[in-house]
């Protein structure tokens, strides 16, 4: 909670959690249920603080709400992304906020936001997030990079297939009570080539789905990977181009991927080969993949994303929204789908999961493991036999922020401390034991007041 004499100085301490991030992890549950029944984790009382208050937009899942419900936050819900407009008049009354893909989290937003302690990306990407500015605000940024992989994977396969038996067009024929059986133009998927740009979660396994299919797999990546199955890795982007009869897409939104299909690499593709972009919108030249299926160089595509994407559902997929967009729909074998690559029930579920416990520790235990744009800081959890405050300190990355605080904690028993920086910010925690509630007072008060101090916060 904001004080009136410092915006940015917080103080909370809520239960710990045992839950970990990652699905990776949850075997071992079993023997982390056995360990807190020995030494169970100290249930918290918030100091200095109101109830932790949290907005959920977009529809996240109602697994999300009642995780959070559970540890005794306060849940506002809404189905919809809210405007930067709308954003700016509530947001600051809230510690934390859950968004999907439409709600644009932007340095307008982040500056009115003057409680708020995180943000919760319930996708993969977070470039609808103005990192930056988060990060200098103290404000760490969770997402959910795995979740959904599966869920892409699976629309890519069927793509795949549907591409190369014209499926949407004869699906839309038989709806306009037209019979078309024909067979030219039309392929079985084995024996063919794919090529993945981007093998990472995504298109590692859509590189063992494609190989049960009988497909051979290209990829190409920046880096050097280790393949699944006999996947092959390719030097350049050009060499995947002309060697793949299928090019999919799995890269993320950044200065050196914006644009990367156009004119140029669309006319590398072979004579008849299909487009696939479930990624980002704005790394395919749209107007040029256009002119490439009208010459029928290009024999299909399928688009999940787009450079501008309607807020709401409707019939907003027009050319006030992208000047093409007629132009686009009025394609034969071209899939649109509406950014639904990752909105499967299992993808879902697991998003919720996965996030709103990483927004739940750091919001009771200081963790930030998994954050984005935030160093990753973790302490073992206090157990309920202990007289401990933990204290979570945001603060500039500058020369002697340590020295000060450990003058401050000096005349405490620290029990544990661990600090990490990136860029321009840094964040320590420390367990202090048998305070006082001045002792604890006194902490926040002083280490709040040094000239690093971004956002303090006390848990005891």
């Amino acid at each position: 909670m904001s004080t009136a004499s410092d915006p940015h100085s917080v103080a909370v301490s809520i239960s710990p959690t045992t839950s970990n991030l990652h699905s990776i992890f949850r075997k071992n549950s079993a023997s982390a249920s056995v360990a807190a029944s020995i030494r169970p984790p100290k249930v918290l009382h918030p100091f200095a603080t109101d109830e932790l208050r949290l907005l959920l937009l977009e529809n996240i899942s109602q697994g999300a709400v009642a995780h959070f419900k559970a540890q005794g936050f306060q849940v506002d819900w809404y189905p919809k992304a809210w405007s930067e407009d709308e954003l700016i008049q509530k947001i600051g009354q809230y510690h934390a906020i859950g968004i999907r893909s439409k709600t644009k989290i932007t340095e307008k937003v982040i500056k009115a936001a003057t409680k708020l302690l995180a943000i919760g990306c319930f996708c993969i990407g977070t470039n609808q997030v103005d990192l930056l500015t988060a990060a200098k605000a103290g404000v760490p940024v969770f997402n959910s990079p795995f979740s959904n992989s599966r869920s892409v994977a699976e629309l890519v396969i069927a793509e795949i297939v549907s591409l190369s038996r014209q499926l949407g067009d004869r699906s839309r024929e038989m709806h306009d009570g037209v019979w078309n059986k024909v067979s030219k133009g039309c392929w079985e998927v084995r024996g063919k080539t794919l090529g993945i740009v981007g093998y990472g979660h995504i298109g590692s396994q859509l590189s063992v789905l494609a190989e049960a299919f009988g497909m051979r797999v290209l990829f190409y990546d920046v880096i050097n990977i280790m393949p699944l199955g006999s996947a092959k890795q390719v030097e350049t982007l050009d060499k995947l181009l002309q060697e793949s009869d299928f090019v999919t897409l799995h890269v993320p939104e950044l200065p050196e991927t914006t644009g990367m299909i156009s004119t140029k690499q669309l006319a590398l593709m072979k004579n008849g080969a299909y487009l696939i972009n479930n990624a980002r919108g704005k790394v395919v030249d749209i107007p040029a993949l256009i002119a490439s299926l009208k010459s029928g160089h290009l024999a299909g595509a399928a688009l999940d994303v787009y450079p501008s994407e309607p807020g709401a559902n409707g019939p907003h997929f027009d050319d006030q929204l992208n000047n093409w967009a007629t132009a686009l729909r009025a394609l034969p074998n071209i899939i649109l789908t509406p950014h639904i690559g990752g909105s499967t029930e299992e993808a879902q579920q697991m998003i919720g999961e996965e996030v709103s416990q990483a927004l739940g520790r750091y919001l009771t235990t200081g963790s930030t493991i998994g954050a984005v744009n935030f160093p990753e800081v973790d302490l073992r959890a206090i157990s309920a036999d202990e007289n401990t405050v933990r204290v979570c300190h945001v603060h500039a990355n500058q020369p002697g922020v340590l020295r000060q605080v450990n003058e401050i904690l000096g005349s405490h028993n620290v029990e544990k401390q661990f600090s990490d920086s990136k860029g321009d910010i840094a964040y320590l925690m420390a367990d202090i034991a048998d305070v006082s509630q001045e002792d604890i007072q006194s902490i926040h008060d002083r280490i709040n007041k040094t000239s690093a101090n971004i956002i303090t916060r006390l848990l005891s």
